[in-house]
């Protein structure tokens, strides 16, 4: 059974919440049936018929809601193309999911907006569908409100027309064919920016945003021709709108033409925007650009393919902003962003296949995103490395014009590759996207060779005999320093690789482009690297994946603590943005979990590194400064004040006492005065924004705020924060304060207890929400009591088990914090 055309007809009502729906489906059955079966949850069904010789013949149904199902009984069995009709009725709910509302303006002027966001299965929720990504068809949208208000499709407005009672009809053009998931529509008071370039893309606001659109709509814009360029397909839509919504669970949704984003990603406050807030606006926007192609254009075949949308959409995102932005050096963000989060959840020996196992859906949740959009990047990242930038491009371009307006599967993409490169990528990628986990490469030196062997790395022993084609890039230095670089792919367990005689020292991953960890057991090998590191001989890049892998190895286990921080001497002059954000968090890492006696030797270090960095950079931000700088003070600055640093202390003070005083500070320490002022100032900062919050008219603002509100020292204003959360914060942000306090050294010891007196509440949250939660308070905020946490998720689990994945990946967590903190 496949549909052809939805003809959605829609009135909703924004005073009671709901809305009435009609719904036109053209199928085509291509076996004769009696039943048909349709996704719908949470409506009221209330008539159902078909058409037969121009006449609608009534049809009995049935609804299961415990299997959101609409079954249809047809007069009698059919075959060929037939047209269903049915009429419903919902609720415009305040889930964040399905057809909902959002609010703005203030508690005495509230106003409303209605909206969609229906990935993965929630179009169910707007309209009885076939609701899986393989049924494709075209859509005709048509929206009756008043007329003081705007409606948006995923297409232009074909036409309105006056109705009765002070309303219209605006009907908008078809659509190509589409999953249901990229339906979009709302309705609103919306304004509405073009860009002057390109006509094609605009940006949708409410009241009083507009003056804020202009930095988007460049980009945007920007961002549309570099893949209509590099896909060589022109984007099909006749627009592209870029929709900045108040109440969104997540980052930004790509809906074909009708792109939705949380308005702190789209929207730019001149002098309150930071610079990685700014970045992050360029690289969310390229990725929902580039959607448009992986995953509009040529969709998954099944969920289980789902990376082939967020994989793609991920990697070129930083590429596009560093086509643009080349100075900006996004590539380090990508790497401390998605690399290492990639490298740490797929560590665990729970963990997934990048194509997702087995059938139905592949939820994006805490446990699941880290290996769909960052791992699957790193991927693309390597295997451009192996074929060569032009190759990559030649495949892709093949890839999307074979299956344009179609679904695929992996294998169809590694054919692609295969044949502009005349590469095994099919059978080197089968074992990277396929098996969980990832290699670690074991590498000695005997005379003037070295023997490789992988395994699969975790920390946490595992029984896994998993190898994986690794493309191995080798550097090796003789006593003059000069260099040499080779490159194999791994094809077996163990591999041999030759050595000049006169190497003195030799990096594996040179570049860092393989997914793969290296673990070095030549200890002069080790030493030697650590004098090139010294001597910043090794690119930043090379730097923090030596650092990276040494603390993986002491999770694991399998170095000693000490050998990890003696390494550290050679990071003393250090400023470059990767490996300074490395040790810093790592060095956080271990300060959170670590027993009393390890704290004080981590904060000593940690201030005399972090004071070193900050004195070589500078601690006020000044105007020609390296973009990753800005972005690398407002990082450190809060961990240094955690270690007792006095000079920080003494800075930040001043910025503090100008935000009481409602001055202008830079936006690139924003967030961490906001930080320090609740370290510092207790409860002079706990006034001070609680009263910000309420009067600030930015989303940017509000979330530094919120950060702040869970870095306080006193936990009667940790908590008096966390209540104010619940009480006073849009559902869409009231998980911040809580993650926020979860990385606070003075809150993790209370916060576990303060989860189980408010489990009802927190259990309100959306689930994505609530997944971060549970995923920031279980592996930290529990080290006191393991026994009886696990107790309490093991039956929990079995009642909740939505939440299963997320629970089990923190509960190894959990188990992997405690290993590390007995052993040192």
């Amino acid at each position: 059974m496949n549909p052809i055309n939805y003809r959605l007809r829609l009135e909703p009502n924004l005073t009671d919440f709901t809305f009435s729906g009609n719904i036109e489906i053209l199928l085509d059955l291509p076996h004769p049936v009696s039943t048909v079966q349709l996704n719908a949850l949470e409506l009221s069904i209330q008539h159902c018929s078909i058409m037969e010789n121009n006449m609608h013949l009534p049809c009995t149904f049935k609804v299961e809601p415990q299997n959101e199902l609409l079954l249809i009984a047809l007069p009698k069995e059919m075959t060929g193309k037939v047209q269903l009709n049915i009429d419903y009725t919902g609720e415009i709910n305040d889930k964040m999911a399905g057809f909902y509302r959002s609010a703005y303006g203030t508690k005495e002027n509230r106003k409303y907006i209605a909206t969609t966001q229906f990935e993965e299965k929630d179009a169910r929720r707007a309209f009885p569908c076939l609701d899986h990504p393989v049924h494709k068809a075209t859509f005709d949208v048509e929206i009756i409100i008043d007329e003081s208000l705007t409606a948006i499709s995923n297409t232009p407005v074909k036409e309105v027309k006056p109705v009765a009672g002070g309303k219209v009809r605006v009907s908008f053009k078809r659509t190509p064919r589409m999953s249901t998931y990229l339906v979009f529509f709302a309705v609103g008071d919306f304004k509405i920016q073009g860009d002057t370039q390109d006509r094609r893309v605009r940006i949708v606001t409410l009241p009083g945003r507009e003056a804020y659109t202009q930095y988007g709509l460049r980009f945007g814009s920007k961002a549309l021709r570099f893949c209509e360029d590099y896909f060589n397909i022109t984007y099909p839509l006749g627009k592209m709108d870029m929709i900045a919504i108040p109440d969104f669970a997540f980052g930004a949704m790509e809906n074909w033409g009708a792109i939705t984003f949380r308005e702190n990603l789209l929207l730019y406050y001149p002098d309150i925007t930071s610079k990685a807030a700014e970045e992050r606006i360029c690289e969310v926007i390229a990725h929902e650009i580039v959607h448009q192609w992986f995953g509009n254009l040529v969709t998954p075949l099944d969920w289980k393919y789902l990376w082939l949308n967020e994989s793609f959409a991920t990697y070129f995102g930083y590429g596009i902003v560093d086509h643009y932005n080349p100075q900006w050096k996004i590539w380090d963000q990508l790497v401390i962003s998605m690399t290492e989060t990639a490298f740490e959840r797929d560590s665990l020996v729970e963990t997934f296949s990048i194509e997702i196992p087995g059938e139905g859906h592949a939820a994006i949740n805490a446990a699941t995103a880290p290996i769909i959009y960052n791992k699957g990047a790193n991927i693309l990242r390597q295997l451009k490395g192996y074929i060569g930038a032009q190759r990559f491009k030649e495949g892709l371009q093949d890839y999307l014009k074979t299956y344009q307006y179609d679904c695929a599967a992996s294998h169809h993409l590694w054919e692609a590759f295969q044949k502009v490169s005349n590469r095994p990528v099919a059978r080197m990628m089968k074992g990277w996207i396929e098996q969980p986990g990832f290699p670690v490469i074991d590498v000695k030196r005997t005379g003037d060779s070295i023997s490789l062997t992988q395994s699969r790395f975790s920390y946490l022993p595992n029984s896994s005999d998993y190898t994986w084609l690794i493309p191995i890039t080798i550097q090796t230095f003789d006593r003059s320093l000069r260099s040499e670089t080779k490159t194999i792919l791994m094809e077996n367990k163990v591999e041999t690789i030759p050595l000049g005689k006169e190497t003195i020292a030799y990096k594996i991953n040179s570049g860092q482009s393989g997914f793969y960890r290296t673990r070095y057991w030549d200890t002069a090998n080790l030493k030697a690297l650590g004098q090139l590191v010294l001597q910043q001989q090794l690119p930043a890049i090379d730097r923090w994946g030596i650092e990276n892998d040494l603390f993986a190895f002491v999770r694991s286990g399998d170095i000693a603590m000490d050998e990890y921080l003696n390494f550290l001497s050679n990071f003393r002059q250090e400023t470059a943005f990767l490996p300074v954000s490395s040790v810093a968090g790592n060095l956080f890492t271990t300060y959170l979990i670590a027993d009393e006696g390890l704290r004080l030797r981590i904060a000593s270090m940690g201030k005399s590194f972090l004071e070193g960095v900050l004195d070589r950079i500078g601690y006020e931000p000044v105007s020609d400064e390296p973009h990753a700088c800005s972005i690398l003070r407002d990082r450190i600055l809060w961990h240094a004040l955690i270690y007792g640093s006095k000079t920080a202390e003494a800075f930040a003070q001043n910025q503090i006492d100008r935000l009481f005083k409602d001055q202008t500070i830079h936006p690139d320490i924003q967030k961490s005065a906001m930080q320090a002022g609740a370290l510092l100032e207790g409860e002079r900062a706990y006034a001070w924004m609680r009263k910000r919050f309420q009067t600030s008219k930015t989303e940017h603002e509000r979330l530094n705020l919120l950060l702040a509100m869970g870095c306080f020292k006193e936990k009667e204003f940790v908590e008096s924060a966390l209540r104010f959360a619940l009480k006073e914060v849009p559902a869409r942000n009231k998980f911040i304060p809580i993650v926020s306090a979860a990385g606070n050294p003075h809150a993790v010891s209370f916060l576990w207890q303060w989860y189980l007196s408010h489990l009802t509440e927190l259990e309100s949250f959306h689930p994505l929400l609530y997944e971060r939660v549970l995923a920031a308070i279980i592996p930290v905020c529990t080290l006191k009591e393991p026994d009886s946490v696990k107790a309490f998720f093991t039956d929990y689990m079995t009642r909740h088990q939505n939440f299963k994945d997320t629970i089990q990946m923190s509960l190894e967590r959990l188990e992997i914090n405690l290993r590390m903190r007995r052993a040192s």
